[in-house]
């Protein structure tokens, strides 16, 4: 996924309220947007190099989105946003593997009164449903980990998404690691037990979990490769 114009260099500072993040921009500290409700556990160390956009709508309160930042290992996308378009264009291309055989992507496809999930992909004979998991947190070289935070949420999509095989669609999860440097991927347990139970419980139900690495650049974030899942 093509970023223009070019992302904007700077560093980072502090980060609060959850979605503000103070950086310094030609020596001056601005304000701006942080679109990650997560913990962004590892990545908020001040002075890190950072990246972000600017946007020219007037009706915005901050001009600038924190885009990128680099924890000493590795670009990090933390963007949530870009996330589904990240995807959407990997699966467009044929870049993510098991999901080649589909030939319809329609997005943010409803499943109930209540869910909706990321994508719907379709052939001739098949439907499925695939839910979209942004990753940031690397805690130990060349691992990372989901969630960084209790996700409620992301507990009841894996729900769904068992719910969804019931009534004859495949279903998969797809861990989206906005990072250069990941090999594989584990559930961060110790951070949310729960999360973890019950993914080991939609896996043996039929829901199939796959991870894919990006390349983060300052202008472009693009799937990279399959990571091995662990769970």
């Amino acid at each position: 996924m093509k970023i223009e114009p070019k992302l904007i260099h700077v560093k980072f500072l502090k980060r609060y309220k959850r979605f503000f993040a103070d950086v310094v921009l030609n020596k001056k500290k601005i304000t701006s947007h942080c679109p990650n409700s997560g913990s962004m556990l590892g990545l908020l160390d001040e002075n890190n190099d950072a990246w972000i956009s600017i946007s020219d709508n007037p009706n915005r309160k901050l001009k600038y989105t924190l885009e990128i930042i680099n924890d000493k290992k590795s670009n990090v996308g933390v963007n949530t946003h870009r996330a589904n378009r990240i995807v959407e264009e990997a699966l467009e291309n044929k870049k993510i593997k098991e999901l080649k055989k589909f030939t319809s992507i329609k997005r943010e496809a409803k499943f109930s009164r209540e869910t909706r999930f990321d994508f719907l992909l379709e052939n001739k004979n098949q439907k499925a449903f695939l839910e979209v998991k942004n990753v940031t947190l690397c805690r130990q070289k060349n691992i990372s980990e989901f969630p960084d935070a209790v996700t409620t949420r992301g507990k009841k999509h894996l729900a769904h998404l068992q719910d969804a095989i019931k009534q004859g669609y495949e279903s998969y999860l797809l861990f989206l690691i906005q990072r250069e440097d990941s090999k594989s991927i584990r559930i961060a347990s110790d951070i949310d037990p729960y999360y973890f139970d019950e993914i080991k419980k939609a896996k043996n139900k039929g829901v199939k979990i796959i991870a894919y690495s990006c390349k983060v650049k300052d202008n472009e974030i693009t799937v990279s490769k399959s990571i091995k899942v662990i769970i």
